[in-house]
């Protein structure tokens, strides 16, 4: 037990190091491009990139989890393994480049097509790295992960505001996506290089791709889901709006990320060597519960009411119609970071089908939500408030099940986790709303200011004084202790 923990600590704080070090540069850049490039770029290429997420998870075709999930794969199942993604993603970027013109077309954005195209290069990179860059999540190489992702960020973020400088408009945008996907793949290779031959048997992977195709199907089914808002905004309401839209969404989600993708790359490689003890996955789930809840529901309620700062300082004034749409997408922030350790919940404990029957009812309530949003209220703001019902109701069935059909235990003690930080978020929310309402400057920067020294100090007493403070030395003295 002591030995997972101190795993978990390990590569939670590496992966952390990189992470905040990236979001930190990813600001610095999007506040620049923003300054350069006009609404409609971004949405142009808001369109490209959903496709391009969208072949990717066919050319992952489940297998990354897999290769975490199943530690008994030897290096010749591993090389079939690579060979197959070598062939799906070969085909995947043929495609997607002879059909840029129909896509581009179906948008009529003529721009589209170049875009497409030139982001079939880091398609098929992405594709074909899929297995070697498992393998780092499988043998835990969280510092190594950190430090290429730090690197990459730095280097394609500098690219990409050069470009911008350069008069390469909307290009500008595509540079770090195909940066990175080349430079992940040499790395990832250069660790593990997977031997690749023409012909290969899948014979022996057989008991393994039921797992695969369930964690496919759910990898499918949510891509729907977080994406058909980008794809309906950008045909029905066009390109402007969903500039936008893909502009509050992305800021709403950066801080989303940069804890997500901290905790949750960290839990399935960890948790996977104890894949049998559900009573030890259950403990861990209601830790992870607590401490992201947390972290989320207050932290929602700051990006609510600082939201116009937000906006206005790394945009600046030509982004102002995008406010109201933070604002709302904002409140989405606590409920879609307790969310985020599920699935790793359901990869640990063996049960895809149950992960792909969750994103299955998730998809179809976030898309009725979409779609009421775009053709009956159309507008971006209604598809926020919109999200903001649908990611509720998605929260409660998935813990619901998890409970029902993987750990068949009482969901009580998960209710209980939660009280707590929702009961802090609201002391939060009143705090802030007397601070807006006594002070209001001219100058966006002090408001901001104002408003953080009112929640840091806030939310770090509330924290000490309702209990967490022994959980918080705990981890201090593990941390000691790890170095």
């Amino acid at each position: 037990m002591k030995d997972i923990q101190g795993q978990l600590i390990s590569g939670v704080f590496f992966t952390a190091l990189a992470k905040y070090a990236n979001l930190i540069i990813s600001l610095v850049v999007t506040a620049i491009l923003a300054r350069l490039l006009a609404p409609d770029q971004f949405g142009v290429v808001a369109i490209a990139t959903v496709a391009i997420a969208f072949l990717n998870l066919i050319a992952d075709i489940g297998l990354s989890a897999t290769v975490i999930q199943h530690k008994e794969l030897d290096r010749k199942a591993l090389s079939a393994l690579f060979s197959l993604s070598v062939y799906i993603t070969l085909l995947l970027s043929l495609i997607f480049f002879l059909c840029a013109g129909v896509f581009a077309n179906w948008y009529d954005q003529p721009e589209l097509r170049p875009i497409c195209q030139w982001l079939a290069l880091s398609l098929l990179f992405s594709g074909i790295t899929v297995v070697p860059n498992a393998l780092f999540y499988r043998d835990r190489l969280f510092k190594a992960i950190a430090l290429r992702s730090l690197v990459i960020q730095l280097v394609g973020g500098a690219m990409s505001v050069v470009a911008a400088y350069q008069g390469y408009g909307v290009y500008a945008l595509i540079i770090n996506p195909i940066f990175s996907s080349i430079l992940i793949f040499g790395i990832s290779y250069a660790k593990f290089p997977l031997k690749f031959t023409f012909r290969f048997s899948l014979q022996a992977l057989r008991p393994v791709f039921s797992y695969s195709f369930y964690q496919f199907l759910f990898n499918i089914i949510n891509y729907f889901s977080r994406n058909a808002d980008t794809l309906l905004i950008g045909k029905y309401l066009g390109m402007v709006p969903l500039g936008y839209y893909d502009k509050s969404y992305r800021l709403m989600s950066l801080p989303l990320q940069n804890i997500t993708q901290v905790i949750t790359p960290v839990i399935h490689p960890i948790l996977s060597l104890h894949s049998k003890d559900l009573g030890y996955l259950n403990r861990v789930n209601l830790k992870l519960v607590s401490f992201l809840a947390l972290i989320g529901f207050p932290l929602a309620i700051f990006l609510y009411f600082s939201s116009e700062e937000l906006i206005l300082l790394f945009f600046g004034p030509q982004w102002e119609l995008a406010i109201p749409t933070f604002k709302i997408l904002s409140l989405t922030v606590g409920i879609q970071l307790v969310l985020s350790s599920s699935g790793s919940i359901f990869q640990t404990a063996g049960d895809t089908r149950s992960l792909f029957i969750c994103g299955l009812f998730s998809a179809v309530v976030n898309v009725t939500g979409i779609l009421l949003g775009v053709f009956y209220f159309k507008s971006i703001e209604a598809v926020a408030q919109c999200l903001l019902v649908t990611f509720a109701i998605n929260f409660v069935q998935t813990y619901w099940l998890m409970y029902m059909v993987i750990f068949k235990a009482s969901i009580v003690p998960f209710l209980t986790c939660l009280w707590k930080p929702i009961f802090f978020a609201g002391i939060l929310a009143l705090l802030l709303y007397s601070a807006h309402l006594a002070f209001n400057w001219d100058q966006q920067l002090y408001n901001f200011l104002f408003k953080g020294l009112v929640f840091v100090p806030s939310f770090a007493l509330l924290v000490w004084f309702g209990g967490y403070q022994s959980d918080i030395k705990q981890f201090i003295n593990r941390k000691r202790g790890n170095n």
